[in-house]
């Protein structure tokens, strides 16, 4: 059960990242900030586009994060803005300190790219499997017919709802990795795209916050499977035993 809930934890502040500005602005998938590093071995048509990014970016000090919700940005390191619209965001900071459209770009990784409906679904069936193992019988005391004395016994928890918890740890865990491997791939295929779309003009940053996140959750969704796994094993050699 505790391990029910350290995902589900794990998850919620995934979800939440970018959300606020105060606790939340570390977590973010991707990282896009404006920075005067070139691309080596470009071309002279590359070099004129890097050139022409340069003299439109200025002096330009933005940074921006998104996260599955929500974005992220502040200029010259100073107070971050959060909030989950565009538009909004766009007003606030002004086109003129945003030349290439970061914000947009972030935007459309967030909108286009970002998936959290396997997350939600890995939420659900946790807590589902939560509510199964909170069903589990815990230990108290018995009389033992021999010995006419007190003792602590446990009984085994039903099996049909031990194998339906499986089940839903096994789904949850099989959610988080897909999940997993498409945020991670997603961003640093994004990255990648965007090192090279401006020319070495932005920089970009994979929240490693998020991916470890993500990758713990997967973990520790593994760790629970595997531990009903074996203990549902375990009760059935201990049934056929007592049997024989």
């Amino acid at each position: 059960m505790v391990l029910e809930v350290a995902i589900m934890v794990l998850i919620s502040i995934l979800l939440a990242g970018c959300s606020s500005y105060s606790t939340m602005t570390n977590v973010y998938i991707l990282g896009l900030s404006y920075t005067n590093s070139s691309l080596a071995g470009l071309s002279p048509i590359g070099q004129n586009i890097s050139t022409t990014f340069n003299s439109l970016k200025g002096a330009s000090s933005l940074e921006v994060r998104t996260g599955f919700f929500g974005m992220c940005v502040r200029q010259k390191g100073v107070v971050w803005l959060c909030s989950a619209d565009t538009n909004g965001l766009r007003e606030q900071i002004g086109a003129e300190n945003d030349p290439l459209d970061l914000i947009g770009t972030a935007a459309h990784f967030k909108n286009d790219v970002l998936f959290s409906g396997l997350l939600f679904m890995v939420v659900v069936i946790t807590f589902a499997a939560f509510l199964m193992l909170s069903t589990f019988p815990g230990w108290h005391e018995a009389r033992d017919e021999r010995t006419g004395s007190d003792v602590d016994v446990k009984p085994f928890p039903s099996r049909p709802v031990s194998q339906a918890a499986l089940a839903c740890c096994f789904v949850a865990a099989t959610l988080l990795l897909v999940s997993s491997l498409w945020q991670h791939v997603g961003a640093v295929g994004a990255a990648a795209m965007a090192d090279a779309a401006f020319f070495g003009n932005v920089k970009t940053a994979i929240g490693s916050t998020a991916m470890l996140l993500s990758w713990i959750g997967f973990a520790v969704a593994a760790v629970s499977t595997i531990a009903l796994l074996v203990m549902i094993i375990s009760i059935i050699i201990l049934d056929k035993l007592t049997d024989e």
